[in-house]
C-alpha cells in the first residue's frame, strides 16, 4: 500500500511554536504511541495517560467510567495519550493541540507487534484488569486477534489522521515517518528546539 499524503503535515524537525502541551498520538498497535508518550511526558511537563488501562476491564469489557475518565483528564493543561478508541477519539481530539503520527513502515510496526505480543504470552504478562494476550494460535481463528486488527488498523489509522485536518482544523499535525524521526523529535523537545 502506498504512502497516505498529509498536506501540511510537520516533520520531526519543524518547530513547534508554540510548544504542544496536549498531545494525542496516533498509530497502529505496536507502532511505538505509549512508549512515545512516556518518554516525551517528563520533557514537557506532562501526564502521560495509557488509555488501555483507563478503557479495559476484567474480560476485555469497556470501564463504565472510560469516557468519564477521558473527559476529565482531557480538561487538564497538559497531556499525552493515545489516539485510539472510536468513542474517545473525538473528545480527545477537540482537546489536543497536537496530533503526532507514528507513520513507521509496516514491516516495522508488525515486527514490534508480534514480538510484544509473543513476549507477553510467554511470561504470561498480566494486562490491564487482569488480562491476557490471547493465545497465538488464535491468530488463525479470530478476526479480531490483536496481530490480525493491528494489521488492519495501519490503514484505518492512515485514513483517520489525513481525515484529521479537515475535522480538527485547530490540530498541527507531525508526522514521524521512522525511529530516527522519532528520536529527532523527542531530541528536539528535550531541548526546545528542532535539531
Amino acid at each position: 500500500m502506498g504512502r497516505a499524503s498529509l498536506a501540511g503535515a510537520l516533520g520531526a524537525a519543524d518547530p513547534l511554536d508554540p510548544p504542544p502541551a496536549r498531545i494525542a498520538i496516533a498509530a497502529a498497535p505496536g507502532a511505538g504511541k505509549t512508549t512515545l508518550a512516556r518518554r516525551l511526558a517528563p520533557l514537557l511537563g506532562a501526564d502521560a495517560v495509557e488509555l488501555d488501562a483507563l478503557a479495559h476491564g476484567p474480560n476485555w469489557s469497556t470501564r463504565p467510567e472510560f469516557l468519564s475518565d477521558v473527559d476529565t483528564f482531557t480538561r487538564g493543561d497538559r497531556w499525552i495519550t493515545e489516539w485510539q478508541f472510536d468513542e474517545a477519539r473525538p473528545v480527545i481530539a477537540a482537546r489536543a493541540d497536537t496530533l503526532i503520527w507514528l507513520d513507521l513502515p509496516t514491516r516495522v510496526i508488525m515486527t514490534r507487534l508480534v514480538r510484544r505480543i509473543v513476549a507477553s504470552r510467554r511470561s504470561r504478562e498480566v494486562l490491564w484488569a487482569g488480562n491476557t494476550e490471547a493465545p497465538l494460535w488464535k491468530v488463525l481463528v479470530d478476526p479480531n486477534h490483536m496481530i490480525r486488527w493491528g494489521h488492519r488498523s495501519i490503514r484505518l489509522v492512515r485514513e483517520q489522521v489525513t481525515a484529521a485536518p479537515r475535522e480538527y482544523p485547530h490540530l498541527r499535525v507531525v508526522r514521524l515517518r521512522s525511529q530516527a524521526d522519532t528520536d529527532a523529535f523527542v531530541r528536539a523537545a528535550a531541548s526546545g528546539h528542532p535539531d
